[in-house]
């Protein structure tokens, strides 16, 4: 990718101006901002191609600007890290619910963030230069190229991560993926990624499946897998 777009929403002067510094010395070009309001008015205009969104910042804070991210269809597949400095589990859950791609907690170290950010940039390539693939199955069309899902002709609103998940189980249903193999084809190398990242969000996806949840099956100890016939 040529000059990857990012924007930095941090509150914290000093930490966003380190970021703004070392961001462009990778050679990316660099928005800022320090509320919400800003943030959001900054990603509809200039469609960064990724985010860092500190969880703290004021009107509206870091979540809620996740949600409006995602609820908007020209940023929704728009890839999104958030910072937090409160050690609190269920803010990670939660962000990840909303459709946080990635999750790291402060104090950082400058340059797993930056190789972190190249993953999620990767990943985005990738699926921009996947072949016009599509999967149907028990009712569920998913299309990697325009990163469309329907069920039963209904369109599926899904994130990014959820729509990889997805895709990565239903084109080879009965099979069993651990959790780093799902990890790995979700967002890229990461080597601070736990197990627990996974269940999230395949949690977030079923919830969002309905009465097909069930065709994503729990292998205990060891993963998932798509199970045709599994559905309601």
């Amino acid at each position: 990718m040529t000059n990857p777009k990012i924007l930095l929403v941090e509150d914290d002067l000093p930490i966003l101006e380190a970021l703004k510094y070392n961001f462009e010395r990778e050679g990316f070009e660099v928005l800022t901002a320090t509320n919400g309001r800003d943030a959001l008015q900054r990603a509809r205009q200039y469609l960064p191609d990724v985010a860092i969104l500190d969880l703290m910042i004021p009107q509206p804070d870091g979540l809620q600007v996740c949600r409006e991210l995602r609820a908007d269809p020209k940023t929704r597949d728009m890839r999104i890290l958030m910072l937090t400095a409160r050690d609190e589990e269920m803010d990670e859950v939660v962000g990840f619910s909303l459709g946080t791609d990635d999750y790291v907690r402060k104090p950082f170290k400058t340059r797993p963030l930056i190789e972190r950010i190249k993953a999620l940039l990767r990943r985005q390539q990738e699926d921009a230069a996947g072949d016009a693939d599509m999967v149907s199955i028990e009712g569920i069309d998913i299309d990697r190229t325009n990163h469309i899902v329907h069920i039963d002709g209904v369109e599926l609103i899904l994130t990014p991560t959820e729509f990889r998940l997805l895709w990565t189980l239903a084109r080879q249903p009965g099979r069993t993926f651990n959790r780093y193999e799902l990890l790995d084809c979700a967002r890229g190398e990461d080597a601070n990624s736990t197990e627990r990242t996974i269940d999230v969000h395949i949690r977030a996806l079923r919830k969002k499946l309905g009465d097909r949840a069930a065709l994503i099956e729990t292998m205990r100890g060891v993963g998932y897998r798509f199970k045709p016939g599994k559905s309601n």
